[in-house]
């Protein structure tokens, strides 16, 4: 992927994260500046930790851009919701999605172009699209939504899985993005239109057990 491609994603990536931790917070009322607190770490947290783990240059300190992005975007969303007030939770997790998906295809990248291997690279995808998330949730005293049922760290993993086979096949960078991408957000909003669960464990009611 060339840089100017990468660019591309990284900001339109945390303008969308930047988008659904406004949209929380205003679910949550929080005061102004707070929403732009819980913004700013859903779009900047996951690439943070990519790039600690990666052990390069943090993204946003290195290419100001990011933050310019990410500012941008809380100021326009709140200009939104201040216009119009009635946001339908649709659009959280629309952008959110979306979001998910482009970081998830900007950890594999990154984590390619720096010389790792494919599996270290989906993990790297996983940990850039779901982080700044689960930051979010917890400073909004949510359950944070990787750990519920439904697919959500799993359609990242999914999405990598694909990128992994087109890549393989040596096919074109752009349908190894493509192919990731639309396959991260059709099990994410596809799990929240048709109830899907990934259930791994299933529990015991030990009142129906004989001694």
């Amino acid at each position: 992927m060339t840089a100017e491609y990468f660019m591309v994603l990284g900001l339109l990536g945390v303008a969308f994260f930047a988008v659904a931790g406004a949209l929380l917070g205003y679910e949550k009322n929080i005061s102004g500046f707070g929403v732009v607190v819980v913004a700013t770490v859903t779009a900047l947290g996951g690439g943070t930790l990519r790039d600690i783990l990666l052990n390069k240059p943090v993204f946003w300190i290195a290419t100001p851009e990011y933050l310019y992005s990410t500012y941008g975007a809380v100021i326009a969303t709140i200009a939104f919701i201040r216009y119009l007030p009635r946001v339908n939770n649709y659009y959280f997790l629309l952008v959110d999605a979306v979001g998910m998906a482009l970081f998830n295809i900007m950890g594999i990248e990154k984590a390619l172009i720096n010389g790792s291997g494919m599996v270290v690279a989906i993990t790297m995808g996983i940990t850039t699209g779901i982080f700044g998330g689960l930051i979010r949730d917890v400073i909004c005293r949510e359950v944070p939504t990787v750990m519920r049922s439904e697919p959500y760290a799993s359609a990242c993993l999914a999405g990598g899985a694909v990128y992994a086979a087109l890549f393989s096949l040596n096919v074109d960078y752009i349908w190894c993005i493509l192919g990731s991408f639309f396959t991260t957000i059709f099990l994410r909003l596809g799990s929240l239109h048709w109830g899907w669960h990934l259930t791994i464990f299933r529990k015991k009611d030990f009142r129906d057990q004989s001694d």
